[in-house]
């Protein structure tokens, strides 16, 4: 049983949503993002989506593009974000990571290579935003053969027989998009959030995370009504972009995750 469904399946054994936070890798110091990950855990985190810094990520909004610049700037690149979760796994072997990010760097590393690194390091699974299913063969099947998920998503804009499809290919969980736009820049309708939500349960098992647009304790209840999981991505990115320590992160994390761990676990 892989590592993501045997969280999930805890989670729910407990009756409790799954809490995803989403920050950069490198980002805002690079030696401070594993702690930073450590922290999260401490705080409610379940699931880590660690995202890996591309210089056109074109689903994230401001606050995402900044962070990744940043990172890059500092030399952050994929093999220092495979490390990172490497270093994380010395001491945390129950905490799932998804890698989340974009087709255009795992392809000039070779999709073999860099899924043999990966599964190495201890990921779970990949989320790379402009690798849809039927653009995914190869990856799909390295992915398969090392025992990792591929996480796909879904929008408000997407066709019926496409989450069908897209449905079928998925593992680990299916990610849906909140709303129309990127990361960060609109909020949330949680009465359609809530009907699309039951309608991906009509076609697929697998648990479903609601994103884009969940920012605080409030908005996160909101969606987790129906949704199996939460990922908090921008707000918290911001916040930790004005961070210069480890004490700085480690508070910060602490003041944002615990109301929204607190909240969800009153569901």
């Amino acid at each position: 049983m892989s590592l993501l469904k045997a969280t999930f399946e805890q989670l729910a054994h407990s009756k409790r949503k799954a809490l995803i936070p989403f920050i950069t890798a490198g980002h805002p110091k690079p030696g401070l993002t594993v702690h930073i990950m450590h922290e999260l855990v401490k705080n409610g985190a379940d699931i880590i989506e660690l995202g890996m810094p591309f210089s056109d990520p074109m689903a994230d909004g401001p606050v995402i593009q900044f962070a990744s610049e940043k990172a890059i700037s500092l030399g952050t690149g994929i093999d220092h974000v495979i490390d990172m979760v490497a270093q994380f796994r010395k001491t945390n072997s129950h905490t799932p990571v998804v890698l989340m990010g974009y087709l255009n760097p795992v392809e000039c590393k070779g999709i073999k290579d860099f899924v043999e690194q990966a599964k190495k390091a201890g990921v779970d699974a990949l989320l790379l935003v402009d690798s849809p299913p039927e653009e995914s063969t190869d990856l799909i099947k390295q992915l398969k053969q090392h025992d990792m998920e591929q996480i796909f998503l879904v929008a408000p804009t997407t066709t019926a027989a496409r989450k069908q499809m897209i449905c079928q290919h998925a593992s680990g969980f299916i990610y849906y998009v909140a709303l129309k736009g990127v990361t960060g820049s609109a909020d949330l309708d949680s009465g359609a959030v809530s009907k699309d939500v039951l309608s991906l349960k009509q076609l697929s098992d697998l648990p479903v995370a609601v994103g884009f647009g969940v920012k605080d304790a409030d908005s996160a209840v909101s969606v987790a009504k129906q949704a199996d999981a939460v990922v908090i991505g921008s707000a918290l990115v911001a916040l930790l972009g004005e961070c210069e320590d480890s004490e700085s992160t480690s508070q910060t994390i602490a003041q944002f995750i615990k109301p929204i761990r607190t909240a969800l676990d009153s569901l």
